[in-house]
């Protein structure tokens, strides 16, 4: 068994929203984050995934899915219930989110400097 998800792994201020690479919709690297020790079932990825709404992380699972990234398991046993994990391809994905966090790590004062720069033009404009 995976130990728990921490329910902080993603704060508000986490720089994946500022990340140079996107793989799929805005939480597609949070969940291939969350999945990286193991299955998942549903419940345990609202954990981390807090600010998600379920429909919302429903469909990126989905796309997820069908992108060929991660799997979708129904057990059975000891209780039905429905476990999400990394394929090949989506554990591939890991080294180049990892270089993408990094760079967003080196680079996060001008990344917010930035985003407020050109919040502000619009808000002029």
């Amino acid at each position: 068994m995976t130990k728990p998800l921490d329910p902080e792994m993603f704060d508000e201020l986490c720089p994946s929203d500022l990340s140079p690479i996107r793989v799929g919709d805005k939480w597609a690297a949070m969940i291939i984050r969350c999945l990286e020790e193991g299955p998942r079932r549903f419940s345990e990825l609202r954990v981390p995934l807090h600010r998600v709404i379920a429909k919302v992380l429903t469909q990126s699972l989905r796309s997820l899915e069908r992108d060929g990234f991660v799997t979708r398991t129904v057990r059975t046993e000891p209780a039905r219930h429905v476990e999400y994990a990394l394929t090949p391809l989506g554990r591939s994905l890991l080294e180049p989110l990892d270089a993408a966090c990094a760079w967003a790590a080196e680079h996060w004062d001008e990344l917010i400097d930035a985003r407020e720069a050109g919040s502000a033009v619009r808000r002029a404009g």
